[in-house]
Order: C-alpha cells, then structure tokens, then sequence
C-alpha cells in the first residue's frame, strides 16, 4: 500500500510531461491564420535592388556590333557580343567604359539598365538603337540556428524568399520558435538592422521582409524546452533512466501485490 503513494505523483508528472510537449505543438504548423489572409495584400512583384560589393554583369548590344565594342569589357569567348563584371564599390558606383562613373546602388536591374542607355546613347549614331542588359551575379545568404541545416548558401537568381531560404537549410526543426525568426539586414549605408519575422502569420508573404538581399542572415531561435534541453548534462539523463526504471518497477510491485 505504500508503493502507491509514490506512483500518483510520478503518475502527475508523467501526464504534465506529456501534456506540456502537446501543449508546444501549437506553435510549430507555418499561417495559422491563412483563412483570414487577404491575397490581395501581397500583389506586387519583387525587384531586387543593387547593393555595395554586388558584381553585375552589363552588355550592350547595337545593330553594328562594332558600335557597341568600346562600351563592353573585353573577356574572352566565342560569341560576338561580350561583357564583363562590375563590382559596385562602397560608395555605390561602377565606372563604365567611355561615360565613367555611374552611381548605381539602390537601382534596380531595370533602373540600371535605363541609367546606362541614358548615359551612352548620346555618344552613338541616332539610327543606332542600343540595348543595354544588366544581371546580378550570385551573392550568398546565410541560415543559422534551430535548422536542418545551417549555413551560408549561393543564390544564383536575382530574388529568394524566406520560406525558400529555410528549405535550402533543411526547414526549421521542431524546436525552431516560429514566430521569432530573426533576419539581420545590411543597408546601403553598412548600418545593420534586426527584424522580427513570423511565420505563423500567414501575411507573412506581404511583409517586405518576405524577399530576402544581399548577405542577409537568418537567425531561427530555439524553443524554451531546447534550451533547457541544451543544459542537460549526462548525470541528468541518467536520472530519467533511472525515474523510468523506477516507475516500472513500482508499477510491476503493484501488480504483484494485487
């Protein structure tokens, strides 16, 4: 009769143990709240813009193809039309053949492409009609913290968002606290900014946050119950070996008994 009075309290604890990790889950699904999102709040289409240290690549393209040689960079190939990389400075500009240096930070690949024609056009015949393309290289991002896979990864397109950011680190864990990502930002000026992202708000996609720049970081911040777990030593997982052996055999006695 005296075992008993030490199994309804183990038996509390074991049920508030349980109940406490289903009680986490309800913080781990992504848009929670997708039923009440409003689509129409996330019609735009992302351009990214030009950053210090970012190389483009720029080629001009005439009728006469000899118009266009002295405003590409001469990089050897077997086409006809060549271009070369720039890489934009920490004040924002490139120099580019003929016209000189041209401020381009903070444009975009349209934008930049637009502020070139303009700058080269008045050098060239009128019966020329110039094309000018601009491409960003690849630049890099990082993923940190309570992911599959954490890292620094290569983009090689102009646009990433968050959500394909984190399946390129092997998703958030179970333990990864969804509604408190941290994005750490680069601004034009080198002044760094924290951000606050939450993933279990389905208007996350309106966020202008949701497209990830240039040398972003990514931080997912672990849960309470894997912090605690982080601090657990050998010593205390033998105890709970030892707590369950415990149980068990109190619980055969029991049997025994009866």
């Amino acid at each position: 009769m005296k075992m008993r009075k030490f199994v309804a309290p183990l038996a509390v604890l074991v049920l508030a143990l349980v109940l406490g990790s289903c009680a986490s889950t309800k913080n781990v699904p992504y848009f929670k709240n997708v039923d009440e999102y409003d689509p129409s709040q996330s019609a735009f289409l992302y351009d990214a813009r030009i950053m210090p240290k970012d190389q483009l690549t720029i080629t001009v393209s005439t009728i006469i193809p000899q118009a266009a040689v002295p405003y590409n960079l001469q990089v050897p190939s077997g086409t006809g039309t060549s271009g070369g990389a720039y890489l934009v400075d920490n004040e924002g500009y490139i120099t580019f053949p003929v016209v000189g240096p041209l401020k381009v930070v903070g444009l975009t690949k349209s934008e930049a492409e637009q502020l070139i024609l303009s700058k080269i056009r008045p050098y060239m015949n009128a019966d020329e009609n110039p094309i000018v393309t601009v491409r960003m290289s690849s630049y890099s991002i990082s993923v940190i913290g309570e992911v599959g896979h954490p890292g620094t990864f290569p983009v090689n397109r102009e646009k990433i968002n968050i959500l394909e950011a984190l399946a390129q680190a092997g998703d958030m864990g179970i333990y990864g606290v969804r509604d408190r990502v941290w994005l750490i930002r680069e601004d034009v000026t080198g002044k760094k900014e924290y951000h606050r992202l939450n993933l279990n708000d389905a208007n996350i996609v309106s966020s202008p946050y949701y497209y990830l720049q240039q040398n972003d970081i990514v931080y997912v911040e672990p849960n309470k119950v894997k912090a605690r777990n982080s601090n657990l030593g050998q010593s205390t997982t033998i105890w709970f070996s030892v707590l369950s052996m415990l149980m068990s055999v109190t619980t055969f006695t029991i049997h025994l008994i009866k």
